[in-house]
């Protein structure tokens, strides 16, 4: 496990999805398609259908690149800081929640940089089932808000680090006053090396209730 102190202000990200649909202009007269323009678009109609769906399954990419900078306050949220230089980590995440119906959603990104080594990056998303939420925590022996979700990974650079791999976060938020927020990354052991732990004064969490 690796204990990361980070800075930054708060920013929250959102993920934005952009459908890009496509088309294949076709010779036409009038209204009229001849037989052969009707089997090509017979034919080309399965091979659109395939490319579309690998598009949705592709639709996540390692990292957070594809998670744009959002500024405001997120249902639930943290940011570790901004992306660092040649070397160490850095995450962030947001999304939705209801407290009464025990549920939870939302996008997570964490990047590791060592010098001369390529970034592992992954790219997780929240599982529904809301596992824990307090808002009575005590954590670095501070009161705060405290959940505990579980993650999947959707996308991975990391080849030890397999998509669909499950893993767990805990968000912790002090209040009165107090900066003493975490994040903190579980995952099994092909995917240890994106345990982290980060902790310190600049490492913003929002964790309802607000």
């Amino acid at each position: 496990m690796q204990l990361i102190l980070a800075g930054s202000t708060w920013i929250s990200d959102r993920l934005r999805i952009v459908a890009v649909n496509g088309y294949c202009p076709l010779a036409m007269r009038g209204h009229h398609i001849t037989p052969r323009i009707g089997l090509v678009v017979l034919a080309l109609t399965p091979l659109l259908a395939l490319i579309s769906m690998a598009g949705q399954a592709a639709g996540y990419s390692p990292g957070c690149g594809q998670i744009p900078i959002v500024y405001g306050i997120p249902p639930w949220g943290f940011h570790t800081g901004p992306p660092i230089g040649e070397t160490g980590s850095f995450a962030r995440g947001h999304g939705q929640i209801n407290l009464e119906a025990n549920t939870v959603s939302g996008i997570l990104c964490q990047e590791d940089r060592a010098r001369n080594q390529p970034t592992r990056a992954i790219t997780m998303t929240v599982e529904h089932h809301l596992v824990y939420h307090s808002h009575y925590a005590m954590m670095w022996g501070f009161p705060g808000n405290i959940m505990k979700i579980i993650i999947r990974v959707r996308a991975s650079n990391d080849p030890k680090c397999k998509v669909e791999t499950v893993g767990r976060a805990t968000l912790f938020a002090s209040y009165n006053g107090v900066r003493s927020d975490s994040v903190q990354f579980f995952f099994p052991a092909a995917c240890r090396d994106h345990d982290h732990l980060y902790h310190g004064t600049q490492v913003n969490n929002q964790v309802p209730p607000l």
